[in-house]
């Protein structure tokens, strides 16, 4: 069986280093201040996030522009992410040892772009239970990154169909990217989301953090018929 995680608000906190990145690569580039203010996050792809700052401060979303955004948004990336208030979320790295342990496939998927994904976990030496994933990078559309893990997965030797995948995230918007290809999803509350609203998206399961081991582990034991 294949775990997908999401990261922020998942697995860890960055402490807002992608906010602050991306409002000083937005200033260094336009000149615009706080460019990100009032403009929603969760869930949404790198990509989106930046193209919707574009298009709320009038500045064509040209390749150009984006390509810049992304190179500036990383650079500033690798000096926000050393802050004092980024923190890996309760229960993680017992989990993720737990499904290590049993053998469990794991990756990402992300809205992050890859690079900046692995910024973000580096610090908390996460980066070795993920040999791959789909991201942000890969397609602006989360709802199109399941197939995209699927492949490289099989381009490693290991073949998942999604009934056979767990998307683990805290935003509607990864249930919503798990339930469109026929995957289950587990709903985690230690982003901006509380359980009653992601079990109307249609999470699989929800718990209030990933200390909840013996709970996760009873669905997992279920769905591998154990």
């Amino acid at each position: 069986m294949l775990i997908l995680f999401d990261i922020d608000g998942t697995l860890i906190s960055s402490g807002e280093a992608g906010t602050r990145s991306l409002n000083k690569a937005f200033f260094t580039l336009f000149g615009i201040k706080d460019a990100f203010r009032g403009i929603s996050m969760a869930g949404k792809t790198d990509i989106q996030i930046m193209k919707e700052g574009l298009k709320v401060h009038g500045i064509p979303v040209t390749e150009e522009n984006l390509n810049a955004m992304v190179q500036s948004y990383l650079h500033f990336l690798e000096e926000e992410i050393e802050n004092p208030w980024k923190k890996m979320m309760p229960g993680v790295g017992d989990f993720l040892e737990y499904l290590r342990e049993r053998a469990y496939h794991l990756g990402l998927l992300t809205g992050n772009l890859e690079k900046g994904a692995r910024i973000k976990l580096n610090p908390f030496g996460l980066n070795p239970y993920f040999p791959t994933g789909a991201f942000g990078s890969d397609h602006e559309d989360r709802n199109m990154l399941l197939p995209i893990a699927l492949e490289r997965f099989s381009n490693n030797g290991v073949s998942f169909t999604p009934e056979r995948c767990v998307i683990v995230g805290d935003t509607p918007r990864d249930v919503e990217c798990a339930k469109v290809h026929g995957a289950r999803c587990i709903g985690v509350c230690t982003g901006p989301y509380d359980a009653d609203t992601l079990q109307k998206a249609g999470a699989d399961l929800v718990v209030p953090t990933l200390t909840e081991i013996q709970s996760l582990e009873e669905y997992l034991n279920y769905l591998r018929g154990e």
